[in-house]
């Protein structure tokens, strides 16, 4: 496994695991155990995603120490404001059967963002969370948040994948030297990606998947993925990305590939706080 250093000198694995929509807690825990043994140990969850349980079920059933393990949840929009956050994220804890979390992010930058970060830099303070960042917070938030707030952000993960590379925002993680992590690397299918002819032409050069090269592409960038998949052999195949390394003429042509925006929805979109709270 290849790590990155957060800025406080956390080492984070810079391959993990996704259980977005994966919401039935049996089949949850299932694919978490499987994905154990395949050799994933950073695992991303969130309160939102309702299968916390089943994700410490599976960790704390596989009887490896706990410190072998990254943890990340993260906090929602009905639990913002300092005590709510606070409360929440001891919550989470409980259920993923763990009195400590390696990383909480603030999910989406709406409610009271502002407490929700104090109460997490006050979890940081105290020990119980190694690590705190945001989620889906651009440039604008982003800086807005750090300038009100004691801790800068060690991780920023957002949107990310061959068709938003978030190069407007790389600027800024570089400045204030957050941790990028993709959520959606493989763009959820999106825009045909596993019949991307580009992608297809460079996994036949270095005989691997599509799958492989956009994760490789962004591990050799030093990006966080949390792929996801509910089947071992694509968690095996994904695992599979430390044998080879992408040329500086392949990783310029992923990158012409960019469309400088998002595939899923917009936070200016005025309906969308009303989506996530309905």
């Amino acid at each position: 496994m290849e790590y990155v250093n957060l800025h406080n000198g956390v080492a984070m694995p810079k391959l993990g695991f996704g259980v977005y929509q994966i919401k039935d807690l049996q089949e949850c825990e299932r694919v978490v155990s499987s994905a154990i043994q395949v050799g994933y140990r950073l695992f991303d969850t969130a309160q939102r995603y309702h299968n916390e349980e089943a994700v410490g079920n599976a960790i704390f059933k596989s009887g490896i120490p706990r410190e072998e393990f990254f943890i990340t949840t993260k906090v929602w929009i009905d639990a913002s404001g300092e005590d709510k956050a606070y409360t929440s994220v001891l919550e989470s804890m409980k259920k993923l059967k763990t009195d400590y979390l390696d990383l909480v992010l603030i999910h989406q930058p709406f409610g009271d963002y502002y407490g929700t970060y104090r109460a997490l830099e006050k979890l940081y303070e105290e020990g119980k969370v190694r690590a705190i960042g945001v989620s889906n917070f651009y440039p604008d938030r982003l800086v807005d948040l750090i300038s009100f707030h004691k801790i800068v952000p060690m991780v920023n993960q957002m949107e990310t994948h061959p068709f938003f590379q978030q190069e407007e925002l790389k600027p800024y993680l570089k400045k204030y030297q957050i941790q990028h992590e993709s959520w959606g690397p493989f763009a959820e299918g999106k825009n045909n990606i596993f019949e991307n002819e580009l992608l297809k032409k460079i996994a036949l050069k270095y005989q691997k998947s599509v799958a492989q090269v956009i994760l490789r592409f962004f591990l050799e960038q030093n990006i966080v993925v949390i792929p996801k998949t509910i089947h071992t052999e694509r968690m095996k195949e994904n695992f599979d990305v430390f044998d080879f390394s992408l040329s500086k003429e392949d990783m310029l042509n992923i990158k012409s590939l960019d469309e400088k925006k998002g595939l899923f929805y917009s936070l200016q979109d005025p309906s969308l706080l009303d989506r996530f709270l309905n």
